[in-house]
């Protein structure tokens, strides 16, 4: 519900309002509202995932996790085995294998792999934007299937660490910074838009302060950042998060995003995947 209402819904008005009056922005406040619309579909769609996934076991029902936290990635091939895992992993059984998966040479894995990414755009919707939001993270993972590196990450960035090497920080920057890039075609409502919106960040724009700043929204996504980094060994961030606390302060902790799934009810965003 926090990951709904707290992060979705908060990030989702700036985001709207950005990407819906782009012409009027800055290349810079365009990138902020790019940022927003990242943690809006990863709030949102996680968040979703989570309550059904919560809703089940009220009932002893166990279902597949389907989010392992996809912006610690350090490439897109490690993305998208952590980001909406039942339908990658339902891509990977009923169209990658069946067309030949990985036996085949290069150029057959190439093509099975510009399939799935293809069929997925065309399963969001009957859009050329989600069409260019395949092909570009095809384009992304082309170097892992070449190379043959995409299974060079499989465990949690550093696992057993405080922090990450200086190496793993600037992996995981870029493979975040081609995501936020990608998802400007998923959120334009036509091409046109989405090419209008990144021609106009790279200007001299793009170094001006951002006009829409919400400092508290960006403290909580620095919080929610840094719950989701030191619960990232587990299945889901809260899951050992605060449990060597004395016993006041968790609960504490757990009334406090309690008030303030509260505090921030009132955007009324719909669900992004409801669409879908």
């Amino acid at each position: 519900m926090f990951k709904k209402i707290v992060i979705a819904d908060q990030c989702a008005e700036f985001a709207n309002t950005i990407f819906n009056h782009s012409g009027e922005y800055s290349g810079s406040t365009l990138v902020v509202g790019a940022i927003f619309f990242t943690f809006q579909i990863y709030g949102d769609f996680s968040g979703y995932s989570d309550i059904a996934l919560g809703t089940a076991r009220l009932f002893g029902i166990e279902l597949l996790r389907n989010f392992a936290f996809p912006y610690f990635s350090r490439d897109i091939a490690e993305f998208w085995r952590r980001w909406h895992i039942s339908l990658s992993t339902w891509f990977r059984d009923y169209l990658y294998i069946p067309l030949g998966g990985s036996k085949g040479g290069t150029w057959m894995k190439i093509r099975n792999t510009f399939a799935i990414f293809i069929v997925s755009g065309f399963w969001h919707g009957a859009n050329w934007t989600f069409i260019i939001w395949g092909l570009l993270n095809a384009l992304y993972i082309m170097p892992s299937v070449i190379f043959k590196t995409n299974r060079n990450n499989i465990e949690i960035v550093a696992k057993g660490k405080y922090l990450p090497t200086f190496k793993d920080t600037l992996n995981i920057l870029l493979t975040f910074s081609l995501t936020v890039f990608a998802w400007i075609f998923f959120r334009s409502e036509n091409l046109n838009s989405a090419f209008t919106y990144i021609s106009k960040i790279f200007t001299t724009s793009l170094f001006s302060v951002p006009a829409i700043k919400p400092l508290h929204l960006f403290v909580i996504l620095v919080a929610f950042l840094i719950i989701e980094w030191l619960g990232r060994e587990e299945e889901y961030a809260l899951a050992a998060f605060g449990t060597k606390w004395p016993k006041t302060l968790r609960i504490s902790f757990y009334y406090l995003l309690i008030i303030s799934i509260f505090w921030f009810n009132g955007s009324n965003q719909q669900f992004i995947y409801f669409q879908f």
